[in-house]
């Protein structure tokens, strides 16, 4: 059965909420969302549309652009952005099921309106530009939709087509993507083609989608593996995944992950108080969540100033765990092994491998097993007076340290100032 997609985009979401906050009009205010107690090569999480329209580049720095060009600095605030972005799933779910939508991003959604058209006695388009219509009208944001006979030519539709329409809506089936996109320029324009496959394709002479699709397949797989089975779908515009598909996946293995980019250049000390701060914030993620893990990988990032490979490796505990007894070792023993104590850390990266349910207490043989039922008693403790108390009601010893991040990372969403 055919189906048909919409993809909705906020256009410059946390730029456009700051604006509206202010009254402003985004589409002729220069304002830029980014944190100005960082230095002026901090990213700009995003700008207006004002400011794109005189070719600066989203995602640009501080110091790129234009000193000419007056704007307004306005600071991250995660959690209005986080608000904001479920109010306007609110106004998504007045239209369309939860089992048809897929949330992309916090700007983002894929929905499947196949089953609602009739319904509403509207066509894909019509739809898409009511939807538009309701969020402007009840938060002051302004949508972009692409419309598409599958999920990818809904994202193209978005990203390409949309740009050049008077009322922000592209729309694509897999005959007019042929017809209007096989010679689109460059690339990377495209969906999951980023600079690096752009440059591989480009040595053989293939610089559009009709190039790929005309290509020797033989040679596309010798270039890029099973990967290459997407790229030669997509250069045809064609997508098998459905919404459905993606709402019945279950991965087979799964991980917790913690990580972040430090706002200066760390020590070998400091980066070690880093790490451990980060695997203890994990155990408690481990506990609250009743989840266990075998083995820890580390992944350090040395400054952009030293020419040398990330740090990387794994520890394999010989058990399955989540107390901070035997993690914090253990990752710490894993970064004094691995880290070059001579190179200033930049990034790092913890994640606790095949993590499953804790279904009973595995002691560790080398651990008293009343001091690991102890100390699981400690961090359920901890957990209960940081959800009830706000995360900063109990902090240890390592967070008052010089160059510690855990108090700061509390006030965070992403990475960026929560707005608390």
């Amino acid at each position: 059965m055919n189906r048909t997609y919409l993809c909705i985009d906020l256009k410059s979401f946390y730029a456009s909420v700051e604006c509206v906050e202010r009254g402003l009009d985004p589409m002729t205010t220069n304002l830029v969302v980014a944190d100005p107690s960082r230095t002026e090569k901090t990213i700009c999480l995003a700008i207006t549309p004002a400011m794109k329209a005189l070719g600066i580049k989203n995602r640009c720095r501080i110091f790129e652009i234009p000193k000419a060009v007056e704007y307004i600095v306005a600071p991250p605030r995660m959690q209005k952005y986080v608000d904001v972005s479920a109010d306007i799933y609110a106004i998504y779910l007045t239209y369309i099921s939860k089992e048809d939508i897929h949330v992309y991003s916090i700007d983002e959604a894929f929905m499947d309106v196949t089953d609602y058209l009739t319904l509403y006695r509207l066509s894909a388009r019509q739809l898409g530009f009511q939807i538009m219509q309701d969020i402007y009208e009840q938060t002051g944001i302004r949508a972009s939709c692409g419309v598409g006979s599958n999920m990818y030519l809904a994202k193209i539709a978005l990203d390409i087509t949309a740009k050049h329409a008077d009322d922000f809506i592209g729309e694509l089936t897999e005959e007019s993507y042929r017809q209007t996109l096989w010679t689109h320029k460059p690339l990377t324009d495209f969906w999951r083609v980023g600079a690096g496959t752009a440059r591989r394709l480009d040595t053989f002479g293939i610089r559009t989608m009709g190039d790929i699709a005309a290509a020797d397949e033989s040679l596309l797989y010798k270039l890029f593996g099973v990967d290459a089975e997407l790229l030669i779908d997509h250069a045809w515009g064609r997508e098998p995944v459905t919404i459905a598909d993606i709402k019945n996946y279950r991965s087979r293995t799964n991980c917790l992950t913690s990580g972040q980019v430090l706002g200066s250049d760390y020590p070998f000390d400091k980066g070690l108080l880093i790490v451990k701060e980060m695997m203890d914030l994990l155990c408690l993620d481990l506990v609250e969540k009743n989840l266990v893990t075998r083995s820890v990988t580390l992944h350090v990032g040395y400054s952009n100033r030293m020419n040398a490979p990330s740090a990387h490796g794994t520890a394999d505990l010989q058990t399955d765990t989540n107390s901070d007894l035997i993690l914090i070792p253990a990752v710490a023993a894993l970064y004094e092994r691995i880290v070059n104590p001579m190179w200033a850390i930049h990034r790092v990266n913890i994640t606790c491998n095949h993590v499953m349910p804790e279904e009973y207490h595995q002691y560790n043989i080398f651990v008293d097993a009343e001091e690991l039922e102890k100390n699981r008693k400690v961090q359920e403790a901890v957990i209960s007076i940081k959800n009830k108390f706000g995360k900063d009601a109990i902090l240890k010893g390592m967070n008052l340290q010089e160059g510690a991040t855990t108090r700061e990372r509390n006030h965070q969403i992403g990475g960026h100032r929560s707005g608390e």
